[in-house]
């Protein structure tokens, strides 16, 4: 059996072949030699009871019982930096993985790039971006920083709200040209339809008409699961998309893209900055909410005009 300082170290190893895709990788990422972690590896299985790695002379894969592992490993080295952290202090210097989601192209586009401002300014530092449009479970996938789009169920998660978007309809002027404005969300029936949300044969968008809210069921013309398919087809002169105020922000602004129905657009959609409740945020996540915080709120784009 390890005892426990052996196992946390071969769970730092087993963790590090895991996410450098090989025994090689790790040796030069630790600065062990090939056979410590080879050995280290080696124990854990022993002590575990299951193979953690599918090994041929090409290549190394998990097993399910690894990638399962896998998991529990990175929240358990999270958990030591945490405590770690609460020992020398939050205010101490930014070091150690942080892993951030957003959805995809949010993240692409406003995410990243403050994520790179923060792994500049902390160079012991690294990160992890999980961009994806789902919404990610932080304790699950051990996910320290999440960015979320729209309302917020109750939960155990602390939320700094740090700007809003609108959902916005849009063409291309040459299709607007073609076909003519549309004045009242039924209308629409009788326009060319994209939908980023899916590959159903029907989409239902809802409008705001006065007090009331308007359902219109329609059948799309061009089905997607990519927005930036949806912005490409757009601007092209296809029809008319909906889709996010951030994500036509550059079209809307070279004269691609023109909004419509503008009247009847639902309210604001929020942006929040999300942690898990109940831990305190160490230096590296402490630093990471800050700049995500402070580069938000004063992005323009993400506080639209009403």
């Amino acid at each position: 059996m390890l005892g426990t300082m052996d196992q946390l170290h071969s769970i730092r190893v087993f963790v590090a072949v895991a996410e450098t895709g090989g025994f090689a990788g790790a040796s030069r990422k630790l600065n062990l030699s090939p056979a410590s972690v080879t050995r280290a590896v080696a124990d854990l299985e022993n002590h575990l009871g299951v193979p953690l790695f599918t090994r041929t002379t090409r290549v190394v894969r998990l097993t399910d019982a690894g990638a399962t592992y896998l998991e529990d490993g990175r929240r358990l080295l999270s958990d030591l930096d945490d405590a770690d952290s609460a020992v020398t202090g939050v205010h101490g210097t930014p070091r150690g993985r942080v892993t951030i989601t957003a959805p995809a192209m949010f993240g692409n586009l406003y995410v990243t790039p403050l994520v790179a401002d923060y792994l500049g300014r902390y160079p012991d530092t690294r990160a992890a971006c999980l961009f994806v449009d789902r919404v990610v479970n932080l304790d699950d996938e051990a996910v320290d920083v999440a960015v979320r789009l729209g309302e917020l169920p109750d939960s155990s998660l602390q939320a700094v709200r740090v700007g809003t978007i609108r959902r916005v309809l849009c063409a291309s002027p040459a299709y607007l040209a073609r076909r003519g404005m549309p004045q009242h969300p039924r209308e629409l029936a009788d326009h060319t339809v994209i939908t980023p949300t899916g590959l159903t044969a029907t989409t239902r968008w809802r409008f705001a008409d006065g007090d009331d809210t308007l359902a219109c069921d329609l059948r799309p013309t061009l089905m997607t699961t990519s927005n930036d398919a949806a912005i490409t087809a757009a601007a092209a002169g296809l029809g008319i998309a909906r889709l996010m105020s951030y994500q036509v922000r550059e079209p809307l602004r070279d004269g691609r893209l023109q909004l419509i129905l503008t009247a009847y657009e639902t309210g604001p959609v929020p942006i929040h900055v999300l942690h898990r409740q109940g831990r305190r945020p160490n230096a590296k996540v402490r630093a990471l909410l800050d700049l995500l915080i402070e580069g938000l709120r004063a992005d323009p784009a993400l506080h639209p005009p009403a």
